[in-house]
């Protein structure tokens, strides 16, 4: 029997349930049937399907705008936080911030929204924590693309109750040195590939970051170190080393402008450079309408999301996308990841007067 979700509860409370049920990427299985039960016995009006572990739910009502709600369902790997706990004005527990609050949120107001103003979609995916191949999002896109048409997407991550428009780009390349391996006692005979990178690096630390206004957003930029490779033994000069530098862009410059960006500044030195992962930003799109009714419902509370999101995934279709989700951004996958349950209510109420009209 899948665990027993109460759709109607506090949101709250259905936050702690849905934390309580364990589901790291690639093992959503549990939770997501917990999530399809529910629906089904609880969502009126709403046809319901399941892809792999995602849920899919949706109403046919004739409205003449439709909103999709988004979240994922996975969570980083558990740090002795679950079960959750509620100490003060929090309640504990991996997953509560990124982003199970926002996905109780969503649930909720399926069931309990009676007479909406808008149709609703609700995507509830699976491995949105790992690699861009195994995204449900994009399994979704692929097989059942129809699902995702909609007029603004609402993603639910985390955004402190502020709606967090558009996102960065974000840009991985692997920076390789090569020399000549030697013993360490005669390390003239070699040529260190360690110690070339030590230009790099310092090209790094001088790194005047980007700081781009967009619709109102403000947007900072930033080219970082974060793995370095190399070595052979305590007494070998290496012959090969890298470094892997993560480049989050403002949505203003496409992939390839943002790679071009990033050859320039390593232009000159003894090295090679690699692309092995990036994925575009989102423009903030508030300018449509159905973005803009929402931006009023929550009062202008509007900031530029720093972090790479699945809104990225709709704005290539075309579909304005904002955040907006209860939790700390800067909580997420922490030992002591929280949310503030007030964030929790205050998001509610702000996407059912939305929703319901």
């Amino acid at each position: 029997m899948p665990d027993a979700l109460d759709l109607s509860a506090d949101p709250i409370a259905l936050t702690a349930a849905l934390v309580d049920i364990p589901s790291e990427s690639r093992d959503e299985a549990r939770i997501a049937d917990a999530v399809e039960a529910a629906l089904r016995e609880q969502a009126a009006g709403f046809e319901v399907i399941r892809n792999g572990d995602a849920v899919l739910a949706r109403t046919h009502l004739g409205r003449p705008s439709r909103v999709l709600l988004a979240g994922h369902l996975d969570t980083v790997p558990i740090a002795d936080n679950v079960p959750s706990r509620v100490d003060g004005d929090h309640l504990f527990g991996c997953g509560t911030s990124d982003m199970k609050s926002g996905d109780a949120v969503f649930l909720h107001l399926a069931a309990t929204v009676a007479d909406p103003v808008h149709d609703i979609t609700l995507v509830m995916y699976d491995c949105e924590e790992i690699e861009a191949s195994a995204n449900g999002l994009g399994r979704i896109e692929r097989e059942l693309p129809d699902w995702l048409a909609a007029d603004v997407a609402i993603l639910g991550e985390p955004s402190g109750g502020y709606i967090e428009a558009g996102c960065q780009g974000t840009l991985r390349v692997v920076i390789s040195a090569t020399g000549t391996r030697a013993h360490s006692a005669r390390s003239w005979l070699g040529d260190n590939a360690i110690h070339k990178l030590g230009a790099v690096l310092d090209r790094l630390a001088g790194y005047d970051a980007r700081i781009v206004d967009i619709d109102g957003c403000t947007y900072r930029e930033g080219l970082s170190a974060v793995r370095i490779d190399g070595g052979v033994a305590g007494n070998v000069i290496p012959d090969a080393a890298s470094v892997t530098v993560n480049f989050r862009f403002a949505p203003d410059r496409s992939p390839q402008a943002a790679l071009d960006h990033v050859r320039e500044v390593f232009d000159g030195l003894d090295v090679t450079l690699e692309q092995t992962d990036v994925a575009a930003g989102a423009l903030p799109g508030l300018h449509h309408p159905a973005a803009a009714a929402l931006v009023d419902a929550a009062d202008g509370m509007v900031r530029a999301k720093y972090g790479w999101t699945d809104v990225a995934r709709f704005a290539a279709l075309g579909i304005p996308a904002v955040n907006y989700g209860p939790g700390d951004p800067n909580l997420a996958h922490k030992r002591d990841e929280r949310v503030a349950v007030a964030q929790i209510t205050s998001v509610t109420q702000v996407l059912r007067a939305y929703l319901g009209g």
